[in-house]
């Protein structure tokens, strides 16, 4: 069995003063968050103070590469199958996104994974991941 992965489409963003770098970056096909000046952790999702130690924070780029944490795939949900994972980025955080351009029957927890960006309506360039 297959299921192979079928573009869909995606509902616009909001862009609002707190997360505006973010959405530029990623329109330029970068992936940022924020890292803490005063311990320099890196975190996610990007917010102005650490949830570490609530010191300023301060946009930083990511890598881009990780591996798959955990992984589902819906295929009854909708008409189209989607599969949804999380990432542990090389970074050291964890995110919540979607698995795109793949067979779904082919993922597997552990495996390496990159970042790719997919258009929401209005223009917003969304980060995703495929298999690298």
């Amino acid at each position: 069995m297959t299921t192979p992965y079928t573009e869909r489409p995606l509902a616009p963003v909001t862009v609002d003063a707190a997360t505006e770098h973010f959405w530029t970056q990623a329109k330029e096909g970068l992936l940022c968050t924020r890292r803490c000046t005063s311990c320099g952790e890196v975190h996610w999702y990007p917010r102005a103070l650490c949830p570490f130690c609530m010191g300023d924070t301060e946009w930083c780029s990511l890598s881009g590469l990780g591996t798959i944490y955990s992984v589902s795939v819906t295929r009854r949900a909708g008409p189209i199958a989607y599969a949804i994972a999380y990432v542990a980025l090389d970074e050291g955080i964890t995110l919540l996104t979607n698995i795109v351009d793949c067979d779904f029957d082919d993922l597997k927890i552990g495996q390496r994974v990159e970042v790719t960006f997919k258009p929401a309506e209005g223009g917003a360039m969304v980060p995703m991941f495929k298999p690298a």
